[in-house]
Order: structure tokens, then C-alpha cells, then sequence
């Protein structure tokens, strides 16, 4: 399919928060309770919808453990988008995220869009986590903040969308160089805005996020 854009995300994080679960359940629209542990770096694709333009989301999910974090760096360089993930449930990898953010910023282009995620928000009963600490850890970083939980898919939708929306806004305002796809950001066949078989109706792709409770 014909698309406007193509934006690169990665998916970061601690092993075990649901990075691999929530990739699943954005393309797929499930949710595997059991995953084996990510080798590497895992890829998805999705065609979302935004100002009646269809964009192509290209997915890294990248192995959580330190033996494989050089692996991931490499895939930092070249990524518009970033969603960072810690579990709820698990303080560890709430204390971590600064590891990670130091570790993405430096090996990426400056204006990557970072997403910062609370995940497994279902269990609410485990919460170790409190949403305000999440919150306020992303005020003080400059990051957009949600909790999803890859089980129920709350917020997975909007978690990937919004964060595509954000890199599109830049795009507007012209702080990315889209002519260079070190950025993470392809123009795609479709860009043209004379072309009339734009997509004007804006209804494809599953951007409404309907499928989240």
C-alpha cells in the first residue's frame, strides 16, 4: 500500500515490561501471554492514519538485556520514534529509565519523539509504580507519558499514534530534515500534495483507537 510517510520507531526498556507484547498487540491486535525473550531485534509494521495521510509505522523491538544492548544502540541512530517502557509492577525497571534515556539520547538524532510507557496497567492490584511518578519522571525529561497495558490493549493504540503524531507536527514545523533519512523519516510515493488519490477520508489505518477501553 501507498503510503504519505514512513516513520522508524524502537521500543526500549528493561527485560520483561511487555515491549515485545505490546508491538503484538499495535500490529496484531493480540496479546501472546507467553513470549520467548527477544534475540536481538524484533520487527513489526503498521499503516496508521493522520490529517487523512496514510503513514507507515516501521517497528524495532529490541532485546531488553545488557548483552544485547550494543545491538540496540545501533538501531537508535535512524529511529524518529522511541517508546520506553518500564512494568508498573516492578520498581527496577522504573529505575532504570534513566540508563535508558541517557543511553538513547546520546546515540540518537536529537529530536527523536520519546514516549515514555507505564505497561501492565491491569494489574493494578501489583502496582508498584505510582502513574504521578511516572508522570513527573516525564516532565522532568521532556518525554509524553501513558500507561498501557499490552493485555487489555489500553492505550497501545494511542501510545504509537500519538507518538507518530508528534513526529509529524515537527515535520509541519519543519524541525525535521525529511530529506534525510538518517532521521528516521521516509517520504513516501504518496507524498505529493497535488496527487488527488490522497486519502482524504482519514478512516483507514485504525487510528481511532477504538479498540481500547
Amino acid at each position: 500500500m501507498s503510503y504519505a510517510y514512513l516513520f522508524k520507531y524502537i521500543i526500549i526498556g528493561d527485560t520483561g515490561v511487555g515491549k515485545s507484547c505490546l508491538l503484538l498487540q499495535f500490529t496484531d491486535k493480540r496479546f501472546q501471554p507467553v513470549h520467548d525473550l527477544t534475540i536481538g531485534v524484533e520487527f513489526g509494521a503498521r499503516m496508521i492514519t493522520i490529517d487523512g495521510k496514510q503513514i507507515k509505522l516501521q517497528i524495532w523491538d529490541t532485546a531488553g538485556q545488557e548483552a544485547f544492548r550494543s545491538i540496540t544502540r545501533s538501531y537508535y541512530r535512524g529511529a524518529a520514534g522511541a517508546l520506553l517502557v518500564y512494568d508498573i509492577t516492578r520498581r527496577e525497571t522504573f529505575n532504570h529509565l534513566t540508563t535508558w534515556l541517557d543511553d538513547a539520547r546520546q546515540h540518537s538524532n536529537s529530536n527523536m519523539v520519546i514516549m515514555l510507557i507505564g505497561n501492565k496497567s491491569d494489574l493494578e492490584s501489583r502496582r508498584e509504580v505510582k502513574k504521578e511518578e511516572g508522570e513527573a519522571f516525564a516532565r522532568e525529561h521532556g518525554l509524553v507519558f501513558m500507561e498501557t497495558s499490552a493485555k487489555t490493549a489500553a492505550n497501545v493504540e494511542e501510545a504509537f499514534i500519538n507518538t507518530a503524531k508528534e513526529i509529524y507536527e515537527k515535520i509541519q514545523e519543519g524541525v525535521f530534515d525529511i530529506n534525510n533519512e538518517a532521521n528516521g523519516i521516509k517520504i513516501g510515493p504518496q507524498h505529493s500534495p497535488t496527487n488527488p488519490s490522497l486519502p482524504g477520508a482519514g478512516g483507514a489505518g485504525g487510528s481511532q483507537g477504538s479498540s481500547c477501553c
